[in-house]
């Protein structure tokens, strides 16, 4: 089995309503994003998935958040923008992309950093 990861980074400001603390208030993040890919079968070139193919894609998923107030955003209208429900999110849009159904590999995972020492893990399993 191979699993590769590929990296981005985007910037959101994000309030968690109903928290009894400092995230309560209006807050941002430098977010970093890490989407991880498995297969067991390589390409004619012995790739599982091309690198940049793969963080384009993921750029344009991220591209949606980029520099937002992400509380105002229709896909957290009935939720709260956490790290959860982000990775979640970045998951389901990913892995609906064209690339997967292109290649033998899957989405593993979706991993989302609020900062460089806290961070989710979102699987679809």
């Amino acid at each position: 089995m191979f699993e590769l990861t590929v990296k981005a980074e985007f910037e959101a400001a994000h309030q968690i309503n109903g928290y009894n603390g400092k995230c309560q208030r209006l807050h941002g993040h430098n977010w970093s994003v890490e989407a991880i890919v498995e297969g067991r079968e390589l390409d004619e070139l012995g790739m599982l998935i091309d690198f940049k193919i793969l963080k384009s894609e993921l750029n344009s998923v991220l591209d949606e958040l980029d520099h937002r107030y992400l509380n105002e955003l229709e896909i957290f209208a009935k939720k709260n923008p956490t790290a959860e429900n982000l990775a979640q999110i970045i998951f389901e849009k990913l892995s609906a992309s064209e690339i997967f159904s292109k290649s033998k590999s899957k989405l593993k995972a979706i991993r989302v950093y609020e900062s460089p020492k806290s961070c989710v893990t979102y699987t679809n399993d």
